[in-house]
């Protein structure tokens, strides 16, 4: 096991450069089309012995990787958003999920829970205080907020009403996060999202809902970061006002949240720990189990990928693509370079 191609958002797959594999090709893309297995090893400019997967929060843009000759990972991290992708994970390997309360719905006939890894969300190495920032805001949230996510909204212009030193805004949120006296995280979904860990990672004194997802598991209310009620606008006012009230405390506990993320939350954390899973599997016999997916690959195409396949179909206008998932459903897509 010694080549691997990261295909999708990146996340920590530049981190892998670092972790003993002999080659690391990563390819993002932003234009609507799928891949085979022959343009996946044109891409790589190698075989790959690994193949990840990596969630773009659009529809599957890999197809055909039941069949595929090497050993394949999906990495789902918007799955509290799509529905369809326990299905998709079926025809890989193994799975790693970013969202722990999700693992039991990605366990299935051709995915058994025992390869379905919890890898929660981390910061980025980038991801540092800055001493020398000014505090301009009070209280700073750094994202979006439209009526795609109606309850954010309502939320924060609620906590607005009665928070005058709330700032929300969108950009860099390295530059702006040493910025904010107390950084303020809201989860549309229930979701642990990246959010937590980049403005821990920033050394910010963060204000969070109290998510499931192993929040309560990776950090300690009150230690690293504080927690409120979901949706609950007094709960996290009080809370917030506390915290300005107190700036020895939120200086305490920004202090704590880097030392928590510098210790076990940042990229190189993630790629490592994925890379001791790979290996562990690999010596597992890893060939066999490419060899068993192989055997099963027109079951799990018929059982779990044909109805996602035909969906998108329909759903699809971008030329080409309907074709793409009409010959996925059939089995037939890639097919020729498979047996080339």
């Amino acid at each position: 096991m010694q080549r691997l191609l990261w295909i999708g958002s990146p996340f920590f797959g530049p981190a892998l450069q670092s972790c003993g594999w002999q080659d690391v090709a990563l390819y993002n893309f932003e234009d609507a089309r799928v891949f085979c297995w022959e343009e996946l090893v044109r891409l790589a400019g190698f075989t790959p012995d690994v193949l990840v997967v990596a969630d773009k929060s659009r529809p599957p843009f890999v197809l055909g990787m039941e069949r595929f000759p090497c050993l394949t990972v999906f990495y789902g991290v918007d799955s509290h958003i799509h529905s369809w992708q326990p299905l998709y994970a079926q025809g890989f390997d193994a799975c790693l999920l970013s969202l722990r309360d999700h693992l039991a719905r990605f366990a299935g006939p051709y995915l058994p829970p025992e390869r379905i890894w919890w890898s929660p969300p981390f910061a980025g190495d980038a991801d540092r205080p800055d001493p020398a920032a000014p505090k301009r805001w009070d209280c700073l949230f750094v994202g979006t907020v439209n009526a795609d996510l109606p309850r954010r909204a309502a939320f924060l212009e609620a906590l607005g009403q009665r928070l005058p030193g709330l700032h929300v805004t969108r950009g860099n949120y390295r530059e702006l996060y040493p910025q904010g006296r107390v950084l303020l995280n809201h989860c549309e979904h229930g979701d642990l999202n990246f959010r937590v860990f980049e403005a821990m990672g920033c050394g910010g004194c963060l204000v969070t809902p109290r998510v499931g997802h192993g929040l309560a598991q990776l950090f300690v209310d009150g230690e690293h970061l504080v927690g409120y009620a979901p949706d609950d606008v007094g709960d996290a006012l009080y809370r917030i006002e506390f915290l300005l009230n107190n700036p020895p405390l939120a200086a305490y506990i920004g202090r704590t949240a880097l030392a928590k993320i510098d210790e076990a939350h940042r990229a190189s954390h993630r790629a490592q720990a994925f890379t001791d899973r790979l290996c562990d599997l690999w010596m597992q016999d890893a060939r066999t189990l490419v060899a068993t997916r192989q055997a099963k690959a027109e079951a799990i195409r018929e059982n779990c990928l044909k109805m996602p396949y035909l969906l998108w179909a329909e759903e699809l206008a971008a030329p080409g693509l309907r074709e793409a998932y009409l010959a996925a459903a059939r089995g037939r897509f890639g097919l020729a370079g498979m047996e080339a």
